[in-house]
């Protein structure tokens, strides 16, 4: 597996948690454009609820869902495209670029997906 351990996938989630939050918080102080700041505080929610996901397939993987360690890249995949797509749209980026986030969305879903197929693996006791 190489690059894409635990500790790897833990620590590009923390750093997308410090992004949600500082994008966050950057749209409710510093920006005057009420669409630009909508798409902010979207892509920053949906960024924070993956980052956070991302951190639940640890524990997944702990409790023996071994299949879990397939969802952060779909989780973390979907906050670049979904996520980045409005944060740069919101910096003035083509709408065009619009056309991506529901890509992001797609990923986001594979991974919940793929998440409740690991749920099927831990021992119902």
């Amino acid at each position: 597996m190489g690059f894409w351990t635990r500790r790897n996938w833990m620590t590009l989630a923390a750093i997308g948690g410090f992004v949600a939050v500082a994008v966050g918080a950057f749209a409710a102080h510093g920006v005057k454009d009420p669409k630009a700041a909508e798409w902010l505080r979207t892509g920053s929610t949906y960024g924070f609820m993956h980052t956070m996901a991302t951190f639940a397939c640890a524990t997944f993987m702990n409790i023996g869902a071994r299949r879990a360690r397939l969802a952060p890249a779909f989780f973390l995949s979907g906050v670049v495209l979904f996520s980045g797509s409005l944060y740069a749209m919101a910096a003035g980026a083509p709408r065009w670029l619009g056309m991506v986030t529901p890509l992001g969305g797609l990923l986001f879903l594979t991974g919940w997906a793929i998440l409740a197929w690991a749920a099927r693996g831990v021992d119902p006791k």
